[in-house]
């Protein structure tokens, strides 16, 4: 039987990279989301006979948070994440051979604005606000199922880099367009991942059985936001970033329908749990993901 790999709301950027990942390792696929050629959410029973026998079940689903925070988008940016974590957890109670492991996303914003020190998951302070409001419950909701054949993990990732999407493609645009210096005071810590680590983090989450709960997945080495927009300078060329104050930055999110939260929250993480396991990075430094995305 060949080996099965089922990604909820995988059509986006770290969907992409995983599907392509887990076919060049002979999984097949199963895709659930909205979006035509996939299995939608309405479909229960097929959700259901995709999960039975399956290896993982990576949880990527969700409205994104780049978007302003009016009421009618925090309400589906919340119940996006609430009701598919739900109707997944529902249909591996169902399953006759559940999958082994269920991995949520979730989110290194639930940690509080940090310049002071890092954020760990042991010792690590939940922060306040919608986006922690949402990671809180979404994670509330993940770990409410009691699953005894199936793991569960929930992934708080940080800021993920690839070459095919992401934030890369904005930032790219500001050094380009001569906008690439700091934002706000720049002091603000820029935790961050590649988007190979994480994918190599699942696999080795899903070898070591004795782990579970939840997880930083984040480089070891976060950097503050005037250093990561200088290597970002460095690596493409460009000499010259002007910087982008808060006033500025609040009106261009008005414009282009974001949050400055987004590029301004301080988020300082450390993947402790990670680390004391054993994992070792690809790309431990933001030099080292830049050689490789640009």
């Amino acid at each position: 039987m060949m080996k099965k790999v089922v990604l909820p709301g995988g059509t986006g950027f770290i969907g992409k990279y995983f599907e392509e990942r887990f076919k060049e390792m002979g999984y097949k696929v199963f895709i659930i989301s909205r979006s035509s050629g996939h299995i939608p959410w309405e479909n229960e029973a097929a959700i259901i006979a995709a999960l039975e026998n399956a290896e993982y079940v990576i949880n990527l689903a969700g409205k994104s948070v780049n978007c302003r925070y009016n009421k009618k988008n925090k309400v589906e940016i919340m119940q996006s994440r609430i009701t598919t974590t739900n109707i997944l957890g529902n249909c591996i109670l169902a399953c006759k051979s559940p999958p082994k492991v269920w991995m949520n996303s979730s989110t290194a914003t639930i940690y509080r604005h940090a310049e002071d020190r890092p954020m760990t998951e042991e010792n690590g302070e939940i922060g306040t606000g919608f986006s922690v409001d949402v990671a809180t419950t979404w994670e509330s909701e993940f770990f409410q199922f009691e699953l005894p054949k199936t793991r569960q993990i929930a992934l708080r990732t940080a800021i993920v880099l690839g070459k095919d999407g992401g934030v890369m493609t904005p930032y790219r645009n500001l050094v380009r367009f001569g906008l690439g210096g700091i934002q706000g005071s720049g002091k603000q810590k820029f935790s961050w991942i590649h988007v190979a680590d994480l994918f190599q983090i699942v696999l080795f989450l899903n070898e070591h059985v004795e782990l579970q709960g939840v997880f930083n997945c984040s480089s070891p080495n976060p950097i503050s936001n005037r250093e990561f927009m200088m290597a970002l300078r460095d690596r493409m060329g460009v000499k010259i970033g002007l910087p982008t104050p808060k006033w500025m930055l609040e009106t261009g999110a008005i414009m282009i329908r974001t949050e400055t939260e987004l590029v301004l929250k301080s988020r300082w993480v450390v993947p402790e749990r990670l680390s004391k396991a054993g994992y070792h990075f690809m790309f431990e430094t933001i030099e080292q993901a830049l050689e490789d995305i640009i």
